[in-house]
Parts: C-alpha cells; sequence; structure tokens
C-alpha cells in the first residue's frame, strides 16, 4: 500500500486499524487487555504507589463497560479520544480522569494526587510545585468555593483560561506514547 498513486485515506486509515488491530491481538491474544498487560503495553514500569493509583485510574476511565478489561473497541476509542479529540472530549475525559473516587466532584487532594502521577509518569519537572498548581486552579475555577470542582465549573473554568486549558493538555499528551508504539508496529511490518 504505502505512498502508492490512487491510494485513498480510507485505505490509509483502514490499514492503519488493521495494524493497530494486530498490534493488540499481538500483545492481548486473549482479546481483552487487564490492568498488568495495560501496563505493560504502555511500557509503565517500576511506578511509585500514586503513579501506579493514576494509571489504574486511567485504566478504568477507558474500560468504559466496567468489566476489569480493555476490549478492542475501548482500545481504539481511547487511541481516538487521544488522536483526534477535540477539547470537549479531552476536557469530559479528564474530568472523569481526576474524578478518582467517582463522587462526580474533584476536590483538591483528588487533583494534587494527579498532578504528582502525572508528574512522576511523565518525568517532568515544573517550576511550580504540584501543591501550588492545585492551589492555583481551585483559585481560579472554584467559582462557588465549596472546595470542589463540578463538572461546569471544570469546563467553564479550563476553557476559558489558556493557560491551564495549555498546561492541562500538555500534561495529558499521550501521543508520545501512541507515537512509541506506532514506532514499534512500523518496525514489525
Amino acid at each position: 500500500m504505502g505512498n502508492s498513486p490512487g491510494t485513498s485515506v480510507e485505505e490509509l486509515q483502514a490499514c492503519e486499524s488493521h495494524q493497530w488491530y494486530r498490534k493488540f491481538m499481538t500483545e492481548c491474544p486473549s482479546g481483552v487487555l487487564t490492568y498488568y498487560e495495560f501496563k505493560q503495553f504502555f511500557g509503565l514500569r517500576n511506578l511509585s504507589e500514586a503513579s501506579n493509583a493514576y494509571v489504574l485510574t486511567m485504566f478504568s476511565t477507558f474500560d468504559m463497560n466496567g468489566d476489569g478489561y480493555i476490549d478492542f473497541m475501548e482500545y481504539v476509542a481511547a487511541l481516538s479520544l487521544v488522536l483526534k479529540g477535540g477539547v470537549q472530549q479531552k476536557l469530559r475525559w479528564y474530568f472523569k480522569l481526576y474524578d478518582v473516587d467517582r463522587s462526580g466532584y474533584i476536590d483538591q487532594e483528588e487533583l494534587l494526587q494527579i498532578i504528582k502521577s502525572i508528574r512522576a509518569i511523565n518525568g517532568s519537572t515544573s517550576e511550580i510545585s504540584a501543591e501550588n498548581f492545585a492551589n492555583m486552579v481551585f483559585e481560579k475555577i472554584d467559582t462557588d468555593g465549596d472546595g470542589e470542582l463540578s463538572y461546569d465549573e471544570f469546563m467553564e473554568g479550563i476553557q476559558n483560561d489558556e493557560m491551564l486549558l495549555m498546561t492541562l493538555t500538555e500534561s495529558l499528551d499521550l501521543t508520545h506514547i501512541v507515537s512509541k508504539i506506532q514506532k514499534e508496529m512500523r518496525a514489525n511490518t
């Protein structure tokens, strides 16, 4: 297929989908991805307890039917969100990811835990401490001052603050992981 003349976008997308399916089935011959396999699949090893908790939360958000496994369709939906999702879609996913206890609200401790975990996994350093960043987020977007961010506060607050939107988007950018997998797939074809 490759760069041959007359190759349509649909054919290229079908080829890429086939490669993703092949990669998924090679890594997960059972047709489902367990939490342990999820970590291996994305090269997440030797994580701290906090980072492990974050990855488990991420796994749970991708496990849309809550059966404890990620099947190929859930996997494709996750990849689609990461690669092609719009701001609204990603913010909805971020809210779900940050709401660790599934209360429908994000409290400051949940936000702090996720920020620390993301930084540990990405190996990123920042001029502002995780604690100060979490405090700043709440000062800016907790409009009713109740110490919790509702879905509406989160969505509106993040979208109306360019710096927070950019920081959040960059910190949860998983395209480097997807790129790594794509390179492995190309090397194996």
